[in-house]
């Protein structure tokens, strides 16, 4: 205990013989990170516990994996590993000097590599210190870093390994996900000519060519110019680099990408998208002002016209001083570049309480068993995410004495509050071609790919997805024999279309066409936005209306007729999610979106679409599945030539279009572009369709499906495609197994057998332990429960996540949340009470059942 005293002591010397003798049991566990480890030094594995945080993080020396305070004894306990790297950074406001300006910052400021830095850092009165110890457990002994003389040569060499680590998150691969982009190291310095530039909202053109599109604004002297050519024929003709190689002038920003929440800025000299701190204050300079700019068709237009009434004003409250809101409940989520549909969903999911006992309840169980390497365990990174936003340790109010500081210097002291789901993002996206790119998303489909995980991943005996859970009961009658089928599917989500003809204010929809048209040919101001109004009544009809059936195959006639569908609850859920269907294709097949209004009820009562069941009087369509037709020439396969000319006209290569639309299974030009998307990085995307004979398996084809899983699994891109549909993935699995893995009979074999068996896949059942290595230890015994939890069809309001932007590429989410009897914005790291929530210009719904 005398060397252990020693240590803690800080200031005693001791002789290189003693620690080279105190470290030779620990050598052997010691590594040197090489090629392709992670090292976790940014964030704790089981909190949001950072360098930053009061107790620092510690590092294993041997698996790399960061832990907080709170945390580092059960890795010690489990492993036995006692080595660790302890990394503490301290926020210290520069003293003035004598004639009154800052001392200059410390010199080891840059000690951690790569860690992510407050922007209030950049302040000119605060500085960063960082500070490095090797701390051995149980006894905690500390050696301060750097101590290489003293250090055996291999500690040294690992101590300087882990330090200058790069992020986990930044993969090589061009094209993969970055967990954030980085600040450029011109912002801060970036010189900016006085020459009286002023760029107009819009009408901008090219300086060298007059191209009207992919332009970029040099943020030095406010050239405007083309961007470079892309693969399919778009862009420009690179004036933009050309200007940057004459002058040396590093940053531009994209025009019509400024929002008030940021803009696409591009570095020339470091050749990489980054993040400019200063860009309102380098916008400014050229007449631009951030706040007051939206994204529109055209590019950005300047809203000096009153009423502001855009969907970036209207849905973030904007001009209204939000009073913010700390504590459990109240915590942000950084936006790591586009991760808002993110941020927005996993706000909404934990504020429901069932997903709160699932995580947050069982967070000790889940913590003790999770594997080896929490960070790749789906239960523990949601119990981490929830108590992270629910715990009320990152959300904490400046104290009195910090806020009169900031009214009187009108700046803001570094505050850590709000968390950085990296690990979480990184973690649930892995695998997937979109979530884990930095493109925006589609925030209904992440949340149905979260379902999908939840279910695949049980916690304990209750499942809080069933608490979405419902089933529905199609009704598709044969027009000619007048014969019935009734089928049920599991759905999670209510899709509510927009009744556009039912607007009640088309005289001023159509006024207010005609002067935007006049005014953009013109190149004056567009004209006060006038948005449909659209009542909520005529869009809860619209979903109950009868819908052709597209090529429907009569059993009763042994022939193709025409069918109508109709769809009603054989279940009412828990909580129902009603997501309105904003998002449409164009003419062009260029997605948009539909700028509404509809008066979303804060009560909403849909008992009367409850599923009545086959009626007294009708008769059932014969259970005769359709002959299955195999050509003798395999390339003489029908493949949809008409989807297939609409994907080439939007520019893609003609084979990939074919492979698409055969891929897809015939079922159109918008589930083959999903495809085209999901592919097109991929070598053979341009090559030939190779068509298989029938029974063997296609090389390309499987490749491009997917991976085959297990027991020759079906190709995973079809499970997603009729998971996506509203199905079960083990009734998906079924049917493509029962018809070949091909798409369109196995949706009509989904549609023939409404009770699928129960039995589970062998083959699934490894694929799921894979993924949740502690299933088995965290499910309770006993039964599963039920798996439909119905009710009253009487519903309140509780939430809803609203989008901005033109189409689901582009934009940013937010949610509102009804808390303690108030409404809630949580917009990333703000969270606000709401003065005016926006429930008419919300995109997907959250309703709790009213109890009976």
């Amino acid at each position: 205990m005398q060397r252990a005293a020693l240590f803690r002591g800080g200031d005693a010397q001791m002789a290189a013989g003693d620690l080279g003798e105190l470290l030779v049991p620990y050598m052997p566990t010691i590594r040197v990170p090489k090629s392709g480890d992670r090292v976790y030094k940014t964030e704790c594995a089981f909190s949001y516990d950072s360098p930053d945080s009061e107790g620092g993080l510690y590092v294993c020396m041997n698996t790399f994996l960061g832990f907080g305070r709170e945390h580092i004894e059960r890795h010690y306990r489990k492993t036995g590993q006692c080595v660790f790297l302890h990394l503490k950074r301290h926020v210290i406001q520069k003293v003035s000097g004598a004639s009154g300006g800052a001392l200059p910052k410390r010199r080891n400021a840059k000690l951690f590599l790569d860690l992510e830095i407050s922007s209030d850092l950049n302040s000119d009165d605060f500085e960063y210190e960082d500070e490095a110890k090797l701390v051995i457990f149980p006894d905690h002994y500390e050696i301060s870093l750097p101590n290489i003389e003293e250090l055996p040569a291999l500690v040294t060499i690992a101590c300087d390994a882990l330090l200058s680590a790069k992020s986990p998150y930044r993969k090589q691969e061009p094209d993969s996900w970055e967990e954030e982009l980085q600040a450029s190291k011109h912002a801060k310095t970036l010189v900016q000519l006085d020459n009286g530039v002023r760029i107009p909202p819009s009408g901008w053109k090219c300086s060298k060519c007059d191209l009207r599109e992919n332009l970029w604004l040099n943020l030095t002297d406010g050239s405007v110019l083309c961007g470079k050519w892309f693969f399919d024929g778009s862009g420009g003709n690179g004036h933009a680099m050309e200007h940057y190689k004459e002058t040396g002038y590093p940053l531009a920003v994209k025009l019509g990408t400024i929002t008030p929440d940021g803009a696409d800025v591009y570095s020339f000299d470091e050749e990489e998208p980054v993040l400019d701190p200063h860009i309102a204050k380098h916008l400014a300079h050229f007449g631009i002002d951030m706040l007051q700019m939206q994204v529109t068709e055209n590019g950005l237009r300047d809203n000096d016209i009153k009423p502001r009434v855009s969907e970036w004003e209207v849905i973030q409250e904007a001009g209204v001083k939000l009073k913010p809101m700390y504590g459990p409940g109240y915590t942000g989520m950084k936006n790591l570049g586009n991760s808002c549909y993110l941020n927005a969903v996993m706000q909404t999911i934990f504020s429901i309480p069932e997903f709160q006992r699932a995580y947050v309840g069982n967070l000790p169980r889940i913590f003790d068993y999770s594997p080896l390497d929490p960070t790749q365990d789906f239960n523990t990174q949601m119990a981490k995410l929830g108590h992270g936003l629910l715990s009320g340790q990152y959300s904490k109010p400046p104290m009195k004495s910090e806020l009169i500081e900031q009214v009187m210097k009108e700046e803001h002291k570094p505050q850590h509050n709000g968390i950085s789901p990296r690990m979480f993002k990184a973690f649930i996206s892995k695998g997937h071609p979109e979530f884990s790119s930095n493109r925006q998303q589609d925030a209904q489909e992440f949340f149905l790919h979260l379902i999908n995980l939840v279910e695949r991943n049980p916690v304990g005996s209750e499942n809080p997805s069933d608490v979405f859970r419902f089933l529905v009961e199609e009704r598709t009658q044969c027009c000619q024999s007048r014969k019935v089928r009734y089928t049920e599917r599991v759905d999670y989500i209510m899709q509510l279309p927009v009744a556009m003809e039912a607007a009640t204010n088309k005289d001023e929809l159509i006024a207010y066409e005609l002067k935007r048209r006049e005014a953009e040919a013109a190149r004056r101001p567009l004209p006060e936005l006038v948005r449909a109004k659209i009542p909520f009544s005529a869009c809860l009809q619209a979903f109950s209306e009868p819908s052709n059936v597209e090529d429907f195959w009569s059993s009763a006639l042994q022939a193709k007729s025409a069918g109508v569908k109709t769809s009603r609850f054989a279940s009412f859920p828990e909580y129902l999610v009603v997501q309105i269907k904003k998002f449409t294709f164009g003419l062009d097949w260029i997605p948009k979106k539909l700028d509404v209004s509809i008066d979303m009820p804060d009560f909403l009562d849909i008992s009367h679409l409850r599923a009545r069941g086959l009626q007294p009087g009708e008769e059932e369509l014969p259970d005769i599945a359709p002959p299955i037709v195999i050509p003798d020439d395999p390339k003489a396969l029908d493949i949809d030539e008409s989807s297939v000319m609409q994907l080439a006209e939007m520019g893609f290569p003609l084979e990939a279009c074919r492979k698409a639309v055969y891929y897809t299974g015939n079922l159109g030009a918008e589930v083959a572009f999903n495809w085209i998307i999901a592919h097109m990085e991929e070598p053979d995307f341009a090559e030939p369709l190779v068509i298989p004979a029938f029974g063997e398996v296609a090389s390309s084809g499987a490749a491009a499906l997917g991976a085959v899983g297990l027991d020759n699994q079906p190709p995973e891109e079809m499970v997603a495609i009729i998971i996506s549909m509203g199905f079960q993935r083990n009734l998906a699995i079924q049917a493509l197994k029962a018809t070949n893995n091909n798409l369109e009979r196995a949706l009509e074999w989904i549609f023939s057998h409404p009770d699928p068996e129960e039995e589970s896949d062998p083959s699934l059942d490894t694929v799921d332990m894979e993924n949740n290595a502690n299933a088995n230890i965290l499910a309770e015994t006993g039964s599963e429960g039920p798996r439909i939890k119905d009710g009253p069809g009487r519903y309140e309001l509780f939430g809803f996540i609203s989008h901005m932007g033109t189409s689901t590429m582009s934009g940013h989410y937010v949610c509102h949340l009804r808390k303690e009897g108030r409404w809630v914005i949580y917009n990333d790291l703000r969270v606000c009470a709401s003065e005016r929530p926006p429930k008419d210009l919300g995109y997907i719904y959250f309703y709790h059942r009213i109890p009976s």
